[in-house]
């Protein structure tokens, strides 16, 4: 079960290079349900998404590199790519997405434990608008659109 919450990023912290990050390639070979194919840096995956916004049902399945090339260039819509931050916020982590051409986006996620830690979380002061309830700004959306959501 993945919970998450998602933001708009209104201003990067100043302190973002210290950071760890991970470069993240995905493609969707399905939107209902969605099916996605993942590199992070290294690793592989396939992904099974359930129907929802901030609680679904998530599957993770590893691959090897050649897997995930072949689905890859089986994919329909547009190729994500990003940069991922991970911040520690608490006893949270900020998964702070800047996203590469063609899509002009900074936008963050945090995931939880239950949908009761969800709904009391209060994000950073740098957090602009909160995007969990639009589906537009899924990347399974953006990437059959080709666009962000204005």
């Amino acid at each position: 079960m993945e919970i998450e919450r998602k933001f708009l990023i209104s201003e990067l912290p100043a302190d973002l290079p210290q950071y760890r990050f991970r470069r993240i390639e995905q493609a969707y070979l399905c939107s209902d349900p969605v099916v996605r194919v993942r590199r992070e840096d290294d690793h592989y995956y396939m992904t099974y998404k359930g129907k929802g916004k901030m609680v679904r049902e998530e599957h993770n399945l590893k691959l090897n590199r050649e897997a995930y090339e072949h689905l890859k260039a089986k994919a329909d819509g547009y190729l994500i790519s990003k940069t991922r931050y991970l911040i520690p916020d608490g006893k949270f982590t900020i998964e702070l997405d800047l996203f590469d051409p063609p899509f002009p986006l900074t936008m963050a996620e945090v995931e939880f434990t239950s949908e009761e830690e969800a709904s009391v979380y209060t994000p950073p002061a740098w957090f602009g608008r909160e995007v969990t309830m639009e589906s537009g700004f899924h990347n399974n959306t953006m990437s059959r659109t080709g666009r962000v959501p204005v």
